[in-house]
């Protein structure tokens, strides 16, 4: 695609094209671009969020994803190979890609049409019905068009992604037999399911964590609690920074090179060096806004921990998984 190769433009600039059709096929080019990695979507979301900074979600995206790339490669990490058979490696590395992928492939067309209805000055969101995007996601960004409330659009794309993925994912019966019903007893607390961390280059670990992944009423809190973590007055800038000027790389040593060298270190490598592009099929037929009530509960503000500063809880974490490892490699022996 031609449009691409033009290094001074994140996104192509284009004539205004006048049939449906051809606006339909040329976003669907830009997202195939975007999403053929973990690496992609974290640069993909970050760049948005430089270009449009009222769409906050895109810097949440951004940095969640981040944690995403962490988590998939520590998979590949001497600790989890001692730990997990390939096959229960593999069908964990799937869950956290198909997750993300999916989200990726319904909520990029969305910012994307919404920065071509900014270019033109024109509103374009009719189109999201070609992507399958929810009735509730059409009907939030014409709510936002017309009253810009960033705060209830971020709400409102924290609440559509986790419903997007609920079924497909979360609920499909291959990961939810081999992956949240298996016998691991660290999935949750030690595979950080349910935890993220944003880190900064003086070496802060700021973040959340919830109870249970597989339920959706958690992941959606765990989602507004990140978002107030991340814009607060106090740590915005040191995430900022952190992200402006570290690359992703899909490995830990990206924020731990910051951390109190005394720590122990995961040795996880980058993610280009072990996984490939992956092949999925966007088969989101259902619109889970027709099927589920939006709770009023899923809007409310949450309270942020009084000490979310979470290097400590992180690094005992990963020394227990050490241990682990070295007792069953023991055992084994």
């Amino acid at each position: 695609m031609d449009e691409f190769t033009n290094t001074y433009r994140f996104l192509p600039f284009i004539t205004e094209f006048k049939r449906r059709h051809e606006w339909i096929d040329f976003i669907h080019r830009i997202v195939s671009h975007h999403n053929q990695d973990n690496i992609t979507r974290t640069i993909a979301y970050q760049s948005f969020y430089l270009l449009h900074p009222e769409i906050e979600w895109s810097f949440l995206a951004s940095m969640v994803s981040r944690n995403a790339g962490w988590n998939m490669t520590d998979l590949e990490g001497e600790t989890f190979k001692s730990l997990l058979t390939p096959e229960t490696r593999k069908n964990l590395f799937m869950t956290y890609e198909r997750a993300n992928w999916s989200i990726f492939q319904d909520a990029f067309p969305q910012l994307l049409i919404y920065h071509y209805s900014t270019l033109y000055k024109q509103k374009m969101f009719h189109l999201l019905e070609d992507f399958r995007v929810s009735a509730f996601m059409q009907e939030e960004w014409n709510r936002f068009w017309d009253h810009r409330n960033e705060s209830r659009l971020v709400q409102s794309q924290i609440i559509n992604e986790q419903n997007l993925i609920q079924k497909p994912v979360i609920e499909h019966p291959i990961y939810k037999k081999k992956v949240f019903r298996s016998g691991l007893f660290f999935i949750e607390d030690h595979l950080h399911f349910c935890s993220v961390v944003f880190p900064s280059k003086d070496g802060k670990l700021i973040g959340a964590s919830v109870h249970d992944f597989r339920k959706l009423d958690e992941r959606i809190k765990l989602g507004n609690i990140l978002y107030q973590i991340l814009f607060h007055d106090d740590y915005y800038r040191f995430f900022y920074e952190f992200a402006l000027k570290v690359n992703p790389t899909g490995s830990r040593e990206d924020y731990e090179r910051f951390c109190d060298p005394a720590l122990i270190r995961t040795n996880t490598p980058s993610l280009k060096k072990v996984y490939g592009k992956i092949e999925h099929h966007w088969n989101n037929e259902e619109d889970w806004s027709s099927v589920t009530r939006v709770k009023k509960a899923w809007y409310r503000k949450p309270h942020i921990p009084d000490e979310p500063c979470m290097k400590k809880w992180f690094f005992h974490k990963q020394r227990q998984l050490m241990r682990v490892a070295r007792l069953k490699s023991l055992i084994m022996r």
